[in-house]
């Protein structure tokens, strides 16, 4: 994620068709590991210790998940470990995994790392693809390829998705009417339905009513994520190759991106910063591009002022922004028992439960039919159908090539790049150049 990258969904609050639920992110942490399971010995007590690790608030032991299995599976106990930052976590991981040592029995990965993952660690994880219970066909196609490792790494599927990011444009009803457009959500998504162009044209209809007052969107760089996470090909092509400069699609995302900066459309902010917080306080932007965590965050940043003020529309393509796995080392204790509370934990049935609890919108598609995630609705946008809305999305995603550096290139592409052409006035061709030299200097180190 690019901006993405630097956020953790923070304490949120989404209103689901069932109650309020708190938005989350993924996490791990680590705990000893030894030898491979060999039949998961019990401890002391006579119980089976698992251990988890995730970093930041994962929701999985605040949505009572381990309670449940627990309860079930008398004989398991489970332990978390958190490390708030994933910068501080996945470092750790990594050294882990290459001593075989300090591991839990189940890490998290973040949806930025899975590839280095996959590429360079699958041979110490667990195929949690032959786990029992596990049923590929229970998620989408998208997030299962992300977790499987090439063919040439042995074709394994080591990461098994929790939640996803699938993307609307969330927009200001009351900045929509004075500007003289339609205020429907399903009339605002015909607005631009299929091609981010028309959001551009969106906007220029927009400012030509509303003025300077208001921005049409919160940044340039928000943009330039939405749009290149729509696209099925990005940094890398199927050959692990980088790709970026070369691949139209990337450079499309970064001139259209840079054009709501040019042409006066956005309000100039960085996102997840104080500067942008203010502006949802403020109504300083009309639209955002947003995946479903973020919800929880408008409405905590916004306030009650923003309620029914808000609401959210299909993106002109469907897109992805964040997300999580786990994953099973080898080296664990007791990989076995480790690898079936992994299925359950990432099980349709308990993804839609984490969804109902904490706002994660499930990898899951299975769970889309089940009433607490295809009834959700949210209170504060207007009863928006985000259940609905946001499995539209999810389905809707490409199967993209991720590369183990997307991370870099994304945040070069973003804070060398269009923050410059939308904060500083740099011309786009030269924002571009700079971000570019940037680019290859980090990938050459």
């Amino acid at each position: 994620m690019r901006a993405q990258a630097r956020v953790r969904r923070n304490l949120v609050t989404v209103v689901t068709a069932v109650g309020a639920a708190a938005l989350l992110l993924a996490g791990c942490a680590q705990d000893p590991a030894e030898k491979p399971d060999a039949g998961a010995p019990a401890d002391a007590k006579g119980k089976t210790t698992l251990t988890v690790g995730v970093f930041g608030a994962f929701g999985l032991k605040e949505a009572g998940l381990y309670d449940e299995y627990m309860a079930q599976n008398p004989g398991v106990r489970i332990e978390q470990t958190s490390i708030e930052r994933n910068e501080n976590y996945y470092p750790q991981l990594l050294t882990h995994l290459g001593t075989g040592s300090g591991l839990a029995d189940i890490q998290a990965v973040e949806v930025n790392n899975i590839a280095e993952i996959t590429a360079t660690q699958a041979d110490k994880l667990v195929d949690l693809g032959k786990a029992p219970g596990v049923d590929k066909a229970a998620y989408l196609p998208w997030k299962w390829a992300q977790g499987t490792a090439s063919a040439a790494k042995g074709g394994a599927t080591v990461g098994l998705g929790t939640d996803i990011g699938p993307q609307g444009i969330c927009y200001r009803k009351d900045l929509f009417e004075a500007a003289g457009l339609p205020t429907d959500r399903a009339a605002v998504g015909a607005l631009w339905a299929g091609d981010w162009n028309k959001y551009l044209e969106t906007g220029r209809a927009y400012k030509a009513k509303a003025g300077d007052g208001k921005a049409f969107v919160d940044s340039a760089s928000g943009v330039m994520a939405a749009v290149t996470g729509s696209s099925a090909q990005r940094f890398y092509d199927e050959q692990g190759k980088v790709v970026y400069k070369t691949n139209p699609a990337v450079r499309g995302a970064f001139d259209l991106a840079a054009s709501f900066a040019t042409d006066g459309l956005s309000a100039k902010l960085q996102q997840f910063t104080p500067g942008w917080d203010q502006g949802f306080a403020n109504g300083s932007f009309a639209t955002v591009s947003c995946p479903a965590w973020m919800l929880g965050y408008i409405q905590d940043k916004a306030g009650p002022a923003g309620k029914d003020k808000w609401d959210v529309a299909q993106a002109p393509k469907p897109s992805n922004w964040g997300g999580s796995f786990l994953v099973v080392p080898k080296a664990g204790k007791h990989a076995q028992e480790a690898a079936k509370l992994a299925a359950w934990l990432t099980a349709p049935e308990q993804q839609a439960k984490l969804f109902e609890k904490r706002g994660s919108f499930p990898s899951a598609s299975a769970s889309y039919k089940l009433p607490s995630v295809s009834g959700a609705q949210h209170a504060y946008f207007g009863g928006a159908p985000i259940g609905e809305i946001f499995a539209k999305a999810a389905e809707g995603v490409p199967v993209t090539v991720v590369g183990p550096k997307d991370l870099v290139i994304s945040q070069n592409l973003a804070d060398i790049g269009m923050l410059q052409v939308d904060q500083k006035g740099r011309s786009p061709q030269e924002a571009w150049e700079a971000a570019v030299k940037a680019i290859d200097n980090a990938l050459d180190q």
